[in-house]
């Protein structure tokens, strides 16, 4: 089962001892809405995994999950990924949102201000209000605004025909990277 947000829906079937997903909880019911409800639509908040290549060659597979900060967490773990940065590395690195939500609350309060992650270089921020942000600086258990994410990239060894694969694990997560023998 896939939820988004804490329990999904907080709909527990009578007898079953499970909540029901709440995956489209973001679609609207009014048709003048551009993110209304109706056929051939895919909910915004659905997990992507991806896949990084460097010619016909797989170098890594990723994923950030995280609802609003899926697109933003994919691009920049990516870019890190880019620039050498070591897989957990590439995790480790604080996040920003631009948007997103209150997952404590179910609610929107991120939208007009971009979520910065406590962490974050000061001067970073001071140089996003001089550029007219208001950035909003996040912590504690809010920080799961910034998505999980993990990587299995593979790594160079100078050595022909060996190939090693390096992983992460997001710190925001429970999850870990364990090497298999």
């Amino acid at each position: 089962m896939s939820y988004f947000m804490g329990f999904g829906s907080a709909i527990v079937p009578k007898g079953c001892g499970f909540s029901l997903q709440n995956r489209g909880a973001d679609f609207h019911l009014d048709p003048a809405s551009p993110n209304r409800l109706e056929g051939g639509k895919r909910p915004f908040h659905t997990l992507s995994p991806a896949m990084m290549t460097q010619g016909e060659e797989l170098v890594a597979s990723f994923g950030v999950m995280g609802g609003f900060m899926r697109p933003h967490g994919h691009v920049q773990v990516l870019l890190l990924l880019h620039h050498r940065h070591h897989p957990q590395a590439a995790l480790d690195a604080k996040r920003f949102c631009i948007g997103g939500v209150d997952w404590a609350h179910a609610k929107q309060f991120y939208n007009g201000t971009d979520a910065i992650e406590l962490g974050t270089d000061p001067a970073a921020v001071a140089r996003l209000r001089a550029l007219g942000h208001r950035p909003k600086l996040v912590a504690g258990y809010k920080q799961v605004v910034f998505g999980k994410g993990h990587i299995i990239m593979r790594a160079v060894t100078g050595v022909p025909g060996r190939r090693i694969w390096a992983t992460g694990a997001d710190p925001r997560s429970d999850g870990c990277a364990l090497l298999q023998l």
